[in-house]
């Protein structure tokens, strides 16, 4: 097991209700469970999000935190949030990273898997365990 170590799981559901299919408008939401599985204290301090919907067309999303945080997480701990992403397509996928800083001032990078959005109201909710 490496010292710095970040583990990400997502759950991404689509949102009908918000969605506006005719107009080319799919939205989603998903949630985010970001575990220090390393051996020291780590930040998140930024996230780099790659969003690619179905025809092609892709968004870079770069900020500080995770929804106005920047959890500091023990060896085993978790930080939990929900946030959402909108598509031109009623398909596309969203991967990326964080950008980390363990107690000892080490920078390291945690990546986010690819996941699929998938415009669906009668599929069950998708997930993706990293």
């Amino acid at each position: 097991m490496s010292s710095y170590q970040f583990t990400v799981q997502v759950a991404p559901r689509y949102l009908p209700e918000q969605s506006a299919p005719d107009k080319h408008v799919f939205s989603f939401a998903y949630t985010v469970t970001v575990t220090n599985s390393g051996t020291v204290p780590a930040q998140l301090i930024a996230r780099h999000w790659v969003i690619t919907d179905s025809n092609g067309h892709v968004e870079e999303v770069k900020g500080l935190g995770v929804v106005g945080h920047q959890p500091l997480l023990q060896p085993g701990e978790s930080f939990q949030y929900s946030s959402g992403s909108r598509l031109r397509s009623a398909s596309g996928t969203m991967q990326g990273s964080y950008f980390c800083v363990a107690d000892d001032g080490e920078r390291f990078e945690a990546a986010i898997p690819v996941f699929h959005l998938v415009a669906s109201e009668s599929a069950p909710p998708g997930r993706l365990l990293h």
